[in-house]
């Protein structure tokens, strides 16, 4: 495929979250993915104080092209809940940063259905409502497909479709271009970045861990996780040192 290469000389942080809301009972499933309301205030806080500025997959554009540098990270939500909007918008928005959630089209205002088999809590999604929102405050729309399929487990033709109506619902909806993807449970083959390619997306994101250094595809990013467990030194730890890149599989 073609190699559309990162050019930041030194790593930039994707940072990845899921539900902005309090956790379930101890012994939920995927209790790990929930981070705190105040504990999310505190990390945005605690990274506008080391001067660091948070931005969408589309402001970190410039910075992973090394058109720019500076104290940047990206801050990305997947799967479009509906707390993201309640809980990190008006604190992103406090800080004066800006962030890509990465929804699922065909289940806005719906719930997270694709987890309901392994006992996960049902949570809201976005609405189309709360996107206009999202989008109108500032903050920044991508794609986690139509109806967050398994692409390893779906035909091309399948994975094809659902990529491009990811896309093009969502557009709808915004009025401008969806240029961001993110792979649903982090599963991919190098075919599936290159599908996101022919559909028109600009960069994808995947959970593989580390920070993004040079020399990257910008479309197989890694992220760094951010846990229900990670207290601020940790954050700190994750963002500033190779704490993450050695986990890189």
């Amino acid at each position: 495929m073609p190699m559309n290469l990162t050019h930041n000389r030194k790593p930039i942080p994707i940072l990845v979250y899921h539900q902005i809301a309090e956790a379930p009972p101890k012994g939920s499933a995927f209790r790990s993915l929930y981070v705190a309301p105040k504990a999310f205030a505190r990390q945005m806080k605690w990274l506008k104080l080391l001067g660091y500025t948070g931005l969408s997959m589309s402001g970190l554009g410039p910075y992973l092209a090394g058109e720019r540098e500076g104290k940047v990270v990206g801050i990305t939500f997947d799967d479009g809940y509906q707390n993201n909007v309640v809980h990190a918008l008006p604190i992103l928005n406090a800080a004066g940063f800006s962030s890509t959630c990465y929804a699922v089209s065909g289940l806005l205002g719906q719930t997270n259905v694709w987890d309901k088999h392994l006992g996960i809590a049902q949570a809201p999604l976005m609405t189309g409502a709360d996107v206009h929102e999202w989008v109108a405050r500032g903050q920044e729309i991508g794609s986690h497909t139509h109806q967050h399929i398994d692409l390893i487990n779906t035909d091309d033709a399948t994975c094809r479709a659902d990529m491009a109506l990811g896309k093009s619902a969502l557009e709808a909806i915004v009025g401008k271009p969806v240029e961001h993807f993110c792979f649903p449970y982090g599963r991919y083959e190098v075919k599936h970045a290159v599908m996101a390619a022919e559909a028109g997306f600009v960069t994808a994101t995947t959970t593989q861990r580390s920070r993004c250094h040079g020399q990257t595809n910008i479309l197989q990013l890694p992220r760094v996780p951010v846990l229900r467990s990670t207290t601020l030194p940790v954050f700190w730890l994750k963002i500033a040192t190779a704490y993450e890149d050695r986990r890189r599989k």
